[in-house]
């Protein structure tokens, strides 16, 4: 959904008339769900565009692929697509053949990949489940690698979106018209004295200090960044050869030591557990062996 941040008491200090009239042309958006679609044209309505009729109830997805011609091409895509639903039947025939499918999240990168310009940039979130899913999730990754360079995973820890979903999330950061060569995977850990999120304890944007001072810059192929405890890289070759699996595990996570005395005191208690129920096996056949004998 789109909203603009400045107040209409601000608004009032900086636009013309003609200022007013082009913004409100040049904002938009599609919302399909009632209650959104109506808390984004108030939201609309409150930072001054006074008559919000770009912002649409409707679906996004069901307009056709094609449909989406160049003059309609954007720059940038930032965007966290719905994901763990499934679109009514008839969406899917809106997207080729290859790539029909009605998991949300799916067509909306479809979607993305027509409108990004050439040269444009996106970044997304999507679930653990695109990483490593296969048949048609394997042919739509395949045309991300072929059409884009997936330069970069940023792979999420549990419960980010807590507690609306438990499903474990990536950011994947790709620009348009290039092939990817290698792709970049860097695990985000907990920060210290952090076990897990939830609603009154939010990720905040401060946690991702350490990827932006390892991120370099994407005009020289991101030639500063070097692998670390939390950072490894990929070649196209082991994707493919991976048949396009992307739920890469950090190959560096042998090398971390846990030191937390929670961690350590729970593997403990299941060690403990483990061998009570051994225990327990092993006495029960002895003594039906002893019985057996008598």
């Amino acid at each position: 959904m789109a909203h603009f941040q400045k107040t209409p008491a601000i608004l009032a200090n900086f636009l013309t008339v003609d200022d007013e009239t082009q913004l409100q042309e040049q904002i938009f958006g599609i919302e399909k769900k009632p209650m959104p679609h109506l808390f984004c044209t108030t939201n609309m309505i409150l930072h001054g565009i006074d008559v919000p009729s770009n912002i649409r109830h409707d679906n996004t997805l069901a307009r056709p692929l094609i449909s989406w011609g160049p003059k309609e091409r954007v720059d940038v895509v930032v965007t966290n697509p719905p994901f763990g639903g499934m679109e009514e039947d008839g969406i899917e025939t809106n997207f080729p053949a290859t790539f029909r499918t009605r998991e949300t999240a799916d067509l909306f990168l479809m979607l993305i990949m027509q409108l990004l310009k050439s040269g444009g940039r996106a970044a997304l979130v999507l679930p653990d489940g695109f990483l490593f899913g296969e048949g048609i999730k394997t042919r739509i990754k395949e045309k991300l690698l072929e059409d884009c360079n997936l330069h970069t995973i940023v792979r999420l820890p549990n419960g980010v979106f807590a507690p609306y979903t438990g499903i474990k999330t990536n950011l994947l950061f790709f620009s348009k018209g290039t092939p990817t060569q290698h792709i970049w995977f860097y695990e985000h850990p907990y920060p210290p004295g952090v076990k897990s999120y939830n609603k009154t304890k939010p990720m905040k944007i401060a946690e991702f200090e350490a990827e932006a001072a390892w991120w370099g810059k994407e005009s020289d192929n991101f030639s500063t960044r070097v692998e670390n405890q939390f950072a490894w890289k990929m070649s196209i070759e082991d994707i493919k050869a991976r048949n396009y699996n992307l739920d890469c595990k950090n190959p560096h996570i042998g090398e971390q030591e846990i030191h937390d005395p929670e961690v350590l005191l729970a593997q403990y208690a299941t060690l403990q557990n483990d061998i009570t129920a051994l225990r327990s096996q092993l006495k029960d056949s002895l003594a039906a062996a002893l019985g057996r004998d008598a």
